[in-house]
């Protein structure tokens, strides 16, 4: 750094320590919202490390650092997505039509509890929980209902489902035959992560080998029939609602992606091609920069991991293509219309920081399932950012910022720190079966939660400028219990008048193939889903199979 700088930078330090003695400096030590220091001012000799070439470069090329894309969002915007489903599919058809209507670019769907976790809605263990947090899909019927009048050869969607993944694709796969759409058209995305299941989310069924088994058969199946289809989805965004770090964030969702591409390879399947249909899926929070930071920082590590660990050469495997949901633990019951705000700032981030597609939470969702008011004015918050906001006019505009480089290189430093240590246990299942993941994260949350409730990190209208607020005029969705009531009889009715014969043949099919590690499953559930079958049957016949995964405690 040349000396000019460094006699000028100390003159005006000694500047500012002079003036923060008059005015009492803060005595709180300033960080990130992920707990990495931050400094005062930022300069160029706090980037004195960065070489252009080697960590930043240009955008669409190694280490994609500044985006996957050469022009980003001059040449396309992010697909813009909002989360939806609820009640029946009849409701959610409905409003993924008034969502096309408005806008939305691509549908992402939300499913109940039971559909998650490989329940139909007649089991005793769905009781009250039908419709209630997501759409109920049973069979290929319910979802021949959700996507009535939604061409899927223009439309992309993305599911998100874990545990019974492959059989929700299977429906959606059928579909698109019903539709005259084939299989090597569709385009979109299912989630298919089961490891953050078991870190953050709890939605799992099998054990992890079986688990794993299901992944690397849809790699296998949507490498030679669905290539359009983004096979997994690996989630940091529920790692970070358990309430991780950013670092935190990065460090064990790129562990996981380590872990699945470990597993395909294993198989015999080449990271050079299926690596082109991986796909993550990260939070946006609200520390503006750290944010930015922390998706630049996560695709330069990926084409690091991609190149250096698994020697990938096909650039576009060694990309990191993610798609962003705003932070619903970020959201606030008291003073619903600060979310607004907050959902707008974290949007921002997103974009900033290179989203691929982007989702919008709604003011409410502290509350209740979003409203179509609030789901409108979370699209409209996209539709701002994309036409009126300018930052979409140049790629990556933060670059060369010198607190944006350095954070950048700070989240790189701190998650690698993880992922090394992740390494020395064995890899991301022998981290997960001895709690190191889950003791991280929840430390992280309790050290947040403390910072709160201590007023050392200020959460507008919850612990500073609260005001007396009546919630009661908020036009808030319910879904009735009826719901319930409805979505079994018409299971009832579809069992009836099915070909159970066939039904029967299909699953004695499944049960006798997963028993047999040599065989892809996908074809067989496919084949099952077309007779009608449920998704509660298919998950029944593997639950006899693989068993069912238990939790460890972690102390």
């Amino acid at each position: 750094m040349n000396t000019e700088y460094k006699e000028a930078r100390a003159k005006f330090e000694a500047g500012v320590a002079k003036s923060l003695q008059k005015h009492k400096e803060r005595k709180e030590s300033f960080s990130t919202g992920g707990g990495l220091p931050l400094g005062r001012l930022y300069g160029p000799d706090d980037v004195e490390s960065v070489d252009y070439m080697r960590d930043i470069g240009f955008p669409g090329e190694y280490p994609f650092t500044r985006g996957v894309q050469p022009t980003m969002y001059r040449g396309r915007f992010w697909t813009m997505r909002q989360y939806a489903g609820f009640a029946s599919a009849e409701e959610s058809n409905e409003r993924y039509r008034y969502l096309l209507s408005q806008g939305t670019t691509g549908l992402s769907v939300a499913f109940d509890l039971p559909t998650q976790i490989g329940y139909d809605s007649d089991d005793p263990m769905a009781q009250g929980e039908c419709g209630k947090v997501g759409v109920a899909i049973d069979s290929l019927q319910d979802m021949e209902i959700l996507f009535d009048q939604i061409p899927l050869d223009k439309v992309s969607t993305s599911m998100t489902i874990n545990a019974p993944a492959s059989v929700l694709l299977a429906m959606y796969i059928c579909v698109g035959e019903k539709q005259g759409v084939p299989m090597d058209v569709l385009s979109g995305t299912i989630q298919n992560d089961i490891l953050k299941e078991y870190i953050a989310r709890g939605t799992y069924i099998f054990p992890p080998k079986p688990s794993m088994r299901l992944i690397t058969d849809i790699f296998e199946f949507c490498s030679e029939n669905v290539p359009k289809w983004n096979t997994i989805s690996i989630s940091g965004y529920h790692i970070r609602e358990a309430g991780s770090t950013a670092a935190q964030e990065v460090a064990f969702t790129l562990a996981d992606g380590i872990a699945y591409v470990e597993a395909a390879a294993r198989k015999g399947l080449d990271p050079n091609v299926f690596g082109e249909r991986l796909s993550f899926f990260f939070n946006a929070h609200n520390d503006f920069l750290e944010e930015v930071a922390k998706f630049r920082a996560a695709r330069r590590m990926w084409a690091r991991i991609m190149k250096d660990r698994f020697g990938v050469t096909n650039p576009k495997a060694q990309m990191l293509r993610f798609h962003t949901q705003t932070g619903g633990s970020t959201l606030t019951a008291q003073q619903p219309e600060n979310n607004i705000v907050r959902v707008t700032m974290q949007a921002l981030a997103a974009v900033l920081g290179g989203t691929q597609s982007l989702h919008t939470n709604s003011m409410d969702e502290a509350l209740a399932l979003p409203s179509e008011k609030s789901v409108g004015i979370a699209l409209k918050t996209q539709q701002i950012i994309a036409y009126e906001s300018g930052v979409t006019n140049t790629v990556d505009p933060l670059a060369g910022s010198y607190v944006v480089e350095s954070l950048t290189n700070e989240i790189e430093k701190k998650a690698f720190e993880y992922i090394g240590q992740i390494d020395d246990m064995g890899g991301m299942l022998t981290a997960i079966e001895k709690g190191y993941v889950q003791k991280h994260i929840q430390d992280a949350a309790y050290d947040y939660q403390r910072s709160v409730e201590a007023k050392e990190s200020i959460v507008v209208g919850v612990n500073k400028f609260q005001v007396r607020e009546d919630n009661r005029e908020m036009n808030l969705l319910t879904v009735d219990a009826s719901v319930g009531e409805r979505q079994i009889a018409k299971l009832r009715k579809l069992k009836e008048n099915r070909d159970n014969l066939a039904v029967k043949n299909a699953l004695e099919d499944i049960r006798a193939a997963a028993a047999d590690d040599s065989r892809n499953l996908m074809p067989l559930i496919i084949n099952a889903v077309r007779s009608y079958a449920t998704e509660g049957e298919i998950c029944g016949v593997l639950r006899n199979v693989f068993g069912e995964y238990t939790e460890n405690i972690v102390l």
